[in-house]
């Protein structure tokens, strides 16, 4: 078993609020890190998100509003904070990229390559998207415009310091062959992969004029230029978990990541320059990097310029923080697109959370209470029916079942198994009709039909823990292990009328 676990989103930039888009990683991220703190323990766990600070984008955004960089990223940085509260987020840290401790890091990454011959200084002419921060060549131009946001470019011709990915395509093509795990889903790996085979990869552009863009990290050895906003960024796995050594050794308790996740639009960066940037360091890439699916509205992405952008936490506000992080993850797949509509929340929180799971704790704690005075009686495995015993068998494994889902990021396949858990204790409610062994003065049977209910729902509780850690704790304070402390329904219906 593993004995460390660390886990990481990418760095928000923070030129806009948060979106579905950034709680939906923030969400399966937590996911994850609670459920290893179950599986190895709370100490070795590390779950890592914060702030994408730098760049052009930030300039210009602060420009308008008539502040600093600095103030205007502060303000956001509170506004992710504030959702991360919300959505019930338990990182570990949240590292910023104007901090010394991300900027010490920098520039040693920076001076430790230009050392070794993996930076150099070149003239580049060519054609600049401001949105994107990036520089494109004529050809990979469509229609004369930004290939990723089809918008206008600015012909620019500058000097720059350029990092030498073409030197390492071999290696990264070659680790990619034999690490078939590497990129996940899978689609995103036949895409990765296809893409180093058409491609003859250009050195990145790594810096820009401090002219130009003031606000930056400055390169060590050319005070005249700041760090390009990507390579800074991605340099944070790193720089928050350890430090190089006086033999520029990178010293880290945490790395390599065990996951990395990200939405599918930024998964070139992560799963080309980044692997590519640790080689050149000598440090070893990550184990995994998956790349998710984007929310769509209708056949849209989500995006402020199409004004489609849902709060999440108006979301949370409105249906419950844990309704909100069981449809994201219940709804679709991780790794595919998803649509997104508050009609399919409302159909998730009524049949599920509502119907099935609300339903059956609450039934059952009326029944406790009804016959038993409020005590959960004990089972005894001689007046279990064939269905009993079939729940039985399926308690034992649930657990086992949970682990194998979310050990491959399975998380609406994990939660369909504590659901198909639920769904057969309400049918065996329906078939047994505890009503009738009351009558008849079944009483041992009653008990143990009682109590195997009991223990199904704690161990559902148990299990969607890491998914929805408030129910999971009204759950454990409603029924214990004796006694129970019954209150209204945990998910009163949403009436559609």
């Amino acid at each position: 078993m593993a004995d460390k676990f660390y886990i990481t989103t990418p760095l928000y930039y923070v030129n806009a609020s948060p979106h579905i888009g950034h709680s939906y990683t923030c969400i399966a991220a937590d996911t994850l890190a609670r459920h290893m703190r179950h599986v190895i323990g709370e100490k070795n766990v590390w779950f890592l998100t914060g702030t994408d600070e730098h760049g052009q984008k930030i300039q210009k955004a602060a420009d308008a509003q008539g502040l600093s960089p600095l103030v205007f990223a502060d303000n956001t940085v509170g506004q992710f904070k504030k959702l991360w509260e919300v959505l019930n987020i338990s990182y570990n840290d949240f590292i910023r990229t104007t901090e010394d401790r991300h900027k010490r890091v920098v520039a040693r990454v920076l001076d430790i390559l230009y050392k070794k011959g993996d930076i150099y200084q070149d003239t580049y002419q060519g054609w600049y998207c401001t949105p994107c921060e990036t520089f494109w060549i004529e050809s990979q131009l469509s229609e004369g415009k930004c290939p990723d946001c089809k918008r206008p470019v600015e012909k620019i011709s500058e000097t720059n310091y350029f990092f030498k990915l073409s030197k390492y395509q071999d290696w990264l093509v070659e680790h990619i062959k034999n690490n078939p795990d590497f990129i996940k889903p899978a689609s995103r790996y036949e895409e990765v992969s296809r893409f180093l085979e058409l491609n003859k990869l250009s050195d990145l552009c790594i810096s820009r004029p401090r002219e130009r863009l003031g606000w930056g990290i400055p390169l060590p050895f050319s005070p005249e230029h700041v760090t390009y906003v990507w390579f800074d960024a991605l340099i944070n796995y790193i720089s928050a978990v350890g430090d190089f050594n006086d033999e520029g050794k990178y010293i880290s308790r945490w790395w390599p990541a065990d996951i990395q996740l990200m939405g599918k639009d930024i998964l070139r960066q992560h799963a080309v320059y980044w692997p590519i940037m640790l080689r050149a360091l000598d440090i070893a890439p990550p184990k995994l990097i998956f790349a998710h699916g984007w929310w769509m509205m209708g056949e849209s992405k989500m995006s402020k310029s199409l004004g489609n952008v849902v709060s999440p936490i108006e979301m949370a506000h409105k249906y419950g923080t844990d309704p909100y992080r069981y449809f994201l993850l219940r709804d679709v797949p991780f790794g595919l697109d998803g649509n997104f509509s508050e009609e399919s929340i409302i159909k998730r929180y009524n049949s599920d959370l509502a119907n099935d799971l609300g339903n059956l704790v609450f039934r059952t704690l009326t029944m406790i209470e009804k016959y038993f005075s409020g005590n959960v009686p004990v089972m005894q495995d001689q007046h279990l029916s064939a269905q009993g015993k079939l729940i039985k068998e399926k308690l034992l494994n649930i657990e086992q079942m949970v682990i194998s889902s979310l050990n491959v990021c399975g998380f609406s396949q994990a939660l369909e198994e504590v659901w198909s858990l639920i769904n057969m204790a309400n049918k065996y409610v329906e078939d047994t009709k505890p009503w009738n062994l009351a009558k008849e003065n079944k009483t041992e049977e009653l008990k143990t039909f009682i109590a195997l209910l009991a223990k199904v729902i704690r161990q559902v509780g148990k299990t969607s823990a890491c998914f929805m850690p408030k129910t999971a704790e009204a759950i454990f304070g409603q029924i214990g292990e004796a006694t129970i402390n019954k209150s209204g329904p945990l998910f009163p219906r949403i009436d559609t009328k």
